[in-house]
């Protein structure tokens, strides 16, 4: 007889086993004294921010926005499969132990965003009203963990519903009231706070209503959004180590790629100059890893006003863009016609080291452009030197070992 509690244990247990294998290499040396430091740096600017905070700042805004748009994001953890579109679907109506234990496993993942938004919004709650209790402030968390399980099940709801724009707009409405209630709790007015959850609670009794009247589980819909949630996971993981699970996606970027291999010239020598190039373009995780790290350090770098930290942090940036991109030395480790380029292996190493040169190089330039928008011109020769001699010596010394 089929034990849907026994089947999601033994899912359960798979699917830690498997994010575990990850999150050693995520967690790294390397990772740890990343975030250390950049932690430390935004809490130390956020104590003096805190005490220069104007009287107008809208402190209601901001926390309500942030707890708004927590609560609504809900995710339902399924850990279904594809395979159980055939093998499981036959036992529906034995699931429900099964989907009961995936709707607690989903809240509890997600207890931790709570948690840090409590820690980093609860000293501007306080800077902001001085004349409040820690009472209020913890009264106004049970509320965000109770609208939490509302958007929850919600969601899981909504989930039998094949119609996606009425799934969008069940989420967009229920996102605008989250954001409204939180906004009126934190200004203090709580009879608004209290017309806005009622009607939160209707259109909660509606979308169970409207659930009700679905026929069976969009298994589907399930699987997809678990398995989009999964690769999302395994392209981060990528990042710090092989994942072989990771289902490539590759875009076109007709243009980029021809602007950025004009120059290759036609001979045997480029050919993994070539390669390397359009495998940083297409490849769906390389281009967007790279700009995103360049505008959230080039942030960074413009808001800190002491120069040593502009460069330091140059650097740092520097150090995480160049150590993402090293893999694209094994993008390609499972493609068995590259065994059949008429080129040696050294050309191989050779080309990715010159496109890590290249990326630094564009890298450097930029952050030390950002600081001269800062006006601190000793910051920019110094940014610029520095970023130039850490990626020469970073790219020869670290990079080349490990691709030895």
């Amino acid at each position: 007889m089929f034990d849907s509690h026994l089947f999601y244990k033994r899912r359960l247990s798979a699917h830690m086993k498997e994010l575990g294998r990850y999150l050693r290499y995520i967690l790294n040396g390397h990772m740890a004294v990343v975030l250390f430091f950049l932690i430390s740096t935004l809490a130390v600017y956020y104590q003096q921010a805190l005490i220069l905070l104007p009287p107008n700042f809208p402190t209601a805004v901001i926390i309500g926005i942030l707890f708004g748009l927590v609560a609504s994001y809900s995710p339902v953890r399924t850990l279904l499969k594809e395979p159980d579109l055939v093998f499981i679907i036959t036992a529906e109506d034995k699931m429900n132990a099964y989907f009961r234990n995936t709707l607690i496993y989903s809240f509890v993942i997600q207890l931790y965003l709570i948690l840090l938004l409590a820690a980093a919004l609860g000293p501007l709650y306080f800077a902001s009203y001085p004349e409040r209790s820690g009472t209020t402030y913890l009264l106004s968390l049970l509320v965000l963990l109770i609208i939490k399980i509302g958007n929850l099940f919600a969601n899981w709801w909504m989930l039998k519903v094949r119609d996606k724009n009425t799934r969008l707009l069940d989420v967009f409405a229920r996102t605008i009231l989250n954001i409204v209630i939180f906004y009126f709790l934190v200004h203090g007015d709580v009879m608004f706070a209290g017309i806005t959850t009622i009607i939160f609670v209707i259109i909660f009794l509606y979308d169970y209503y409207y659930s009700k009247k679905q026929i069976g589980i969009n298994w589907d819909l399930l699987i997809e959004k678990d398995q989009h949630r999964l690769q999302a996971f395994y392209r981060f993981a990528n990042m710090f180590a092989d994942v072989p699970h990771l289902k490539v996606r590759v875009k076109k970027r007709q243009w980029l790629v021809r602007l950025i291999t004009k120059s290759v010239s036609f001979q045997n020598k480029n050919s993994y100059d070539y390669l390397y190039r359009i495998t940083f373009v297409r490849s769906g995780e390389y281009l967007g890893m790279y700009f995103r790290l360049i505008v959230i350090g080039g942030l960074f770098i413009f808001f800190i006003p002491i120069m040593w930290l502009k460069v330091i942090l140059s650097i740092l940036f520097l150090y995480l863009s160049t150590f993402q991109m090293m893999t694209l030395y094994h993008h390609h480790r499972v493609n068995i016609w590259l065994d059949l380029y008429p080129v040696e292996l050294g050309e191989r190493k050779r080309a990715v080291m010159k496109i890590l040169y290249q990326l630094s190089i564009v890298q450097t330039i930029l952050f030390a452009l950002v600081v001269v928008l800062s006006q601190d011109y000793l910051g920019f020769f110094i940014t610029l030197i520095g970023g130039l001699l850490f990626s020469f010596a970073f790219i020869n010394g670290y990079v080349r070992a490990k691709l030895d």
